[in-house]
């Protein structure tokens, strides 16, 4: 796994004219991206300036003057460029750069006026010495008290003040900077100016966007190529760069929003449904979830699932929704009651999978900063280990928080998908299944087989062994859960319908109902074909014991993880082994039949 680089890092990156040219390469949750630069505060000053300096001196225009060219092309140089040497009097017109100075040095507005003639303010009526009045550069007269609680006013009703114009009616003299400064007398507002023009470097420009996270400081620079909106913070907060809402791939903005708007509906509201606590299937006592995975122990010694509450002996996977209502009804009235219930009970699986998720990964990220700033120190002392050997601990549980958020989003998508569609919904939940089965594996060898060494007075002998199925375990499942986005991603759209979910893969001469990237090999199925109906064999196709990715009948190494067709990984220690024997060659453990 890719390790994140330190928080305080700046990226190395180029920066050309053009903000689209913008290269650099950074880590989300570990795995390495390439589509967003993080700016701090003070960069995005340093970056501000040069844009600044960069058309004051081109242009051979007052630095006040550049920023009213920036503003009004949302701070793009090129933008500036270009429209200035197409034609620099129309550009003086749109943004309101009179030729004429605004001001003299010795603040002589009308240099060709007699000084001690007196003229009326515009805005007061008051009548003064023409030294004593000023303008933008367009003729207009006005005092210095009116031009500060002009001035004054407009900073205090928002960044509206950047594009401030000449008081007088239909006027588009610009007020720039250097104006500002002359007249606001107070530096408080002078502040709030600079503030607010600061604000606008990342407000107003395309490719820039805040931080989302209560208290971060830090803008997001995009630098993809549309197609990829998830960024991720310094700070840790991962969001998409498009909506800014918490990062959501594989399912797109519209659902997202669709999703949210559901939930917030009262007439679907179910948290009146769904209470905290579950009755145990044995002994019928509540039990509340207040740990990550899924796999509860009753104090009556039974174990369950908690979302299906089956016990999880011989437990594959209860991912998918099953419609338990007979097709027969008696009149109009009992079938719009049975319809309202069924959509109902849908809403409710979908939300109840998706909420759970939801709070798994909460705790996942309260467990993670537990497990930097309590348990590594732990494991350091009675594990006489160095605590940067301990960083696959802390990997794995950042990979845990991604695929939580991963599979909470692939239940609203599940939600949205056609229902007529039934041989590409059988794969979604077949895949979304075996993702889910992965990630309790994992997060179950995380938090209970870690608690085992936590507890140890003294080193474990097996802590290697330990080592080794946490960090195969994060490997494995992490790169399951990046084929899965890509598959959903691409919207399941090389699946072939066969018309229903009761046909067998198998049943269409030539069809090969699966999905299947450009080169032709499968992502994400495995060869247990008793839940989904779906032969691999008849496809043609082989899945991998280790990891699961379904490749080639040709291929006799598993493209995922390049393990040799007809390896075994032991259910004790997670090693893979070759076909050769039937006993593990790390645990010496029999192979499972």
């Amino acid at each position: 796994m890719d390790s994140i680089y330190d928080d305080d890092m700046i990226d190395d990156t180029t920066y050309d004219d053009d903000d689209d040219d913008i290269e650099t390469e950074r880590d989300i949750n570990g795995i390495e991206d390439k589509n967003c630069i993080i700016l701090n505060q003070d960069y995005i000053r340093q970056l501000q300036e040069e844009d600044i300096t960069e058309v004051s001196t081109l242009l051979s225009v007052s630095r006040a003057s550049a920023c009213i060219l920036l503003l009004h092309n949302k701070w793009s140089v090129t933008a500036v460029n270009e429209s200035w040497f197409a034609d620099e009097e129309k550009v003086r017109m749109t943004v309101g750069l009179l030729k004429k100075s605004m001001m003299t040095d010795d603040h002589d507005s009308f240099p060709n006026s007699n000084k001690q003639s007196k003229t009326t303010c515009g805005i007061c009526f008051d009548d003064y010495p023409q030294s004593k009045l000023y303008d933008a550069g367009c003729d207009h007269p006005f005092c210095s008290s009116c031009w500060e609680g002009y001035v004054s006013t407009s900073i205090h009703d928002g960044s509206g003040c950047l594009m401030l114009r000449c008081p007088e009616h239909k006027c588009g003299a610009a007020v720039d900077q250097d104006l500002v400064n002359t007249f606001v007398s107070q530096e408080e507002d002078k502040e709030k100016y600079s503030n607010h023009l600061f604000k606008s470097y990342v407000e107003d420009n395309r490719r820039i966007k805040w931080c989302p996270a209560p208290g971060c400081d830090n803008a997001v620079k995009y630098i993809g190529d549309f197609e990829n909106y998830d960024v991720s913070c310094n700070c840790e907060c991962g969001f998409c760069w498009n909506c800014t809402q918490e990062a959501h791939s594989p399912v797109d903005c519209d659902t997202v929003s669709n999703w949210i708007l559901k939930n917030k509906d009262e007439s679907e509201n179910v948290n009146w449904i769904l209470v905290n606590s579950k009755p145990c299937p044995k002994c019928k006592r509540p039990i509340q979830k207040n740990e990550g995975c899924n796999h509860m122990t009753c104090k009556c010694g039974f174990h369950f699932c908690w979302l299906c509450l089956s016990t999880t002996k011989d437990h594959y996977a209860c991912n998918g929704f099953e419609v338990k209502y007979k097709s027969e009804v008696q009149d109009e009235s009992e079938k719009r009651k049975q319809m309202a219930q069924k959509l109902l009970e849908k809403y409710t699986h979908y939300w109840e999978r998706w909420a759970t998720n939801e709070k798994s990964m909460g705790k996942a990220k309260e467990d993670l900063q537990v497990m930097k700033t309590v348990y590594i120190k732990r494991l350091t002392n009675n594990q006489c280990q160095l605590e940067l050997e301990l960083g696959f601990i802390i990997e794995a549980w950042k990979q845990i928080i991604e695929c939580r958020r991963v599979l909470k989003w692939t239940y609203a998508y599940g939600y949205y998908l056609p229902e007529h569609e039934h041989t590409k919904r059988q794969f979604f939940e077949y895949l979304q299944g075996e993702a889910e089965t992965g990630l309790e594996r994992l997060h179950h060898c995380a938090e209970k087989d870690l608690e085992v060494h936590l507890k140890a007075e003294g080193p474990s002998h097996d802590f290697q062994e330990f080592r080794t199925k946490l960090v195969n375990l994060t490997v494995v499942t992490g790169k399951y859960f990046e084929k899965l986005v890509q598959a959903l991603q691409g919207g399941l759209a090389d699946v072939n319908s066969l018309g229903g979910t009761s046909r067998r893969a198998g049943s269409s001469k030539g069809s090969k109902a699966g999905y299947k990237d450009k080169g032709g090999r499968g992502k994400g199925i495995t060869s247990k074909s008793n839940s989904t109906g779906l032969d691999l064999g008849v496809l043609g196709l082989w899945s991998c014991e280790y990891c699961t990715y379904t490749n080639e009948e040709s291929e006799t190494v598993c493209e995922m993880c390049n393990k040799q067709r007809g390896s075994w990984s032991c259910e004790h220690c997670t090693y893979v082994n070759d076909n050769s024997g039937n006993v593990c060659n790390m645990c010496s453990e029999q192979r499972a039949t």
